[in-house]
């Protein structure tokens, strides 16, 4: 496998996605499987968030993690979105009632029609309802989950205090030890124009973490989709940096954010579509392979997320590691 080096830490460039399956126990056993062989073969990024299968895939990851040692891992997860817990006893709307109401963790004026919530307590709830989870001491890195989706119902002064909010929770996180960085999972955000409504300036999101961290800040981390179909961080320049028009991936590249790229294989949408001229340029045949190649060769891509439950799934994957990436000449020449 091989590593990218950001903050001391040697990352895959492949990582290990677990946001879909069935809340069975047949896909919690898959999913434990698939996770060890790819510890086995060198993947150490794991990427979750606690909605997804209603906190199930934190726990699998928590259960896999407690065997093989936590150190093995550099694991990610997300908050933002009001989340159920598939273990739970009470029904969602009794489950949101008991846990969000009556606490007074949630205004409900915010919360958007989608379940989306920011404000720093809920934060807090689902980041040490995460460690219980994953049955750890710290996490590597928590997203703030597709935060844009406020800023179809505030406006963008509100959303940056809010932001700010959540901001210093997640420093009195690191302060205590239990956290180590945090970022943004986006995907609206940083793939629209300057004047859309959900856009994100990753500048003005630094600036509110240096008010609140200082330069010692730990927003070090960006989650965005990126693949064959949706290219708009490396095509579309939608950032100001130092009054330069820039594109998001090269916006993180300058400002030293290390980006995940989410949905890499367009959630197997490529499959059967990649245009042949394309596996000619590449010498590669599998389709799978050349929307990887595509991906992680991009200047300014980290890690390349790729959900897989199942290990054939992880053992096809993983064949980019045995391939040389494009070098950044070679991959500015496909777009000529």
């Amino acid at each position: 496998m091989r590593y990218k080096s950001f903050c001391d830490k040697k990352l895959s460039e492949l990582g290990l996605g677990t946001y879909l399956g069935e809340l069975d126990e047949e896909t919690d056993r898959r999913y434990a499987h698939t996770i060890e062989l790819a510890l086995e073969k060198d993947i150490n990024v794991i990427d979750t968030a606690i909605n997804y299968r209603y906190m199930k895939s934190e726990r699998v990851i928590g259960d896999v993690l407690s065997r093989v040692g936590r150190e093995r891992a550099f694991v990610s997860t997300k908050g933002g979105y009001i989340p159920y817990d598939a273990n739970s006893s009470h029904d969602p709307k009794v489950f949101f009632e008991e846990n969000f109401l009556k606490s007074g963790l949630i205004n409900t004026k915010e919360m958007t029609p989608q379940g989306h919530y920011l404000g720093g307590e809920f934060i807090r709830w689902c980041f040490e309802k995460s460690l219980e989870n994953l049955r750890a001491d710290y996490i590597d890195v928590y997203f703030l989950h597709n935060p844009e989706e406020q800023l179809l119902f505030i406006e963008r002064d509100r959303f940056y205090s809010k932001l700010g909010e959540c901001f210093e929770v997640l420093e009195e996180k690191r302060k205590e030890g239990s956290l180590r960085y945090y970022g943004i999972a986006t995907w609206y955000g940083l793939r629209v124009p300057k004047g859309a409504r959900q856009h994100l300036d990753i500048g003005e999101i630094l600036s509110v973490a240096k008010e609140i961290g200082g330069e010692g800040h730990g927003f070090r981390f960006v989650q965005l989709p990126y693949n064959l179909g949706m290219h708009e961080a490396f095509s579309l320049k939608n950032q100001v940096i130092d009054g330069r028009e820039v594109s998001t991936l090269q916006a993180c590249t300058e400002t030293g954010l290390y980006v995940y790229t989410s949905a890499s294989l367009h959630q197997g949408g490529v499959l059967g579509r990649v245009n042949p001229t394309l596996k000619d340029r590449f010498g590669i045949e599998s389709d799978v392979l050349v929307a990887l190649q595509f991906v992680r060769s991009t200047p300014g891509v980290g890690t390349a997320l790729v959900g897989m439950s199942r290990p054939e799934h992880l053992e096809e994957n993983v064949r980019i590691a045995d391939i040389e990436p494009l070098g950044k000449e070679e991959f500015y020449s496909l777009l000529k």
